[in-house]
């Protein structure tokens, strides 16, 4: 199996409809005041994700995308992509889109 990744992303405008937001620490909107803000725009949708980073206090992962890739792989993307660009105070939003494909797979066919 192979997993195509598309990644972008961009400061974000309330109200949101994305996959991913990474949380900077001392963000206006704080990591309680996001989590009731997005359960209100779209209730359950998002799992809050606590980061042990420099200037990243929590991330929110959009369920879907949990359900096709765990959320350790998903930090290690943000790591290495992501965090490095985000400030202290900001609320980033992150455009994630997962395709995945299969290549030269063999399956058995019963007697016919």
């Amino acid at each position: 199996m192979k997993y195509s990744i598309n990644l972008s992303f961009g400061e974000v405008k309330l109200p949101p409809f994305q996959e991913i937001f990474v949380l900077g620490k001392n963000a206006p909107q704080g990591k309680i005041g996001l989590t009731k803000s997005l359960e209100l725009l779209a209730p359950n949708a998002f799992q809050l994700i606590e980061v042990e980073e420099e200037t990243i206090e929590a991330i929110f992962i959009e369920r879907r995308i949990l359900r096709k890739l765990p959320a350790e792989k998903i930090v290690a993307i943000l790591q290495e992509k992501v965090f490095p660009f985000v400030a202290e105070g900001e609320l980033i939003r992150v455009d994630f889109k997962v395709k995945i494909s299969y290549n030269n797979f063999e399956i058995e066919v019963g007697d016919v």
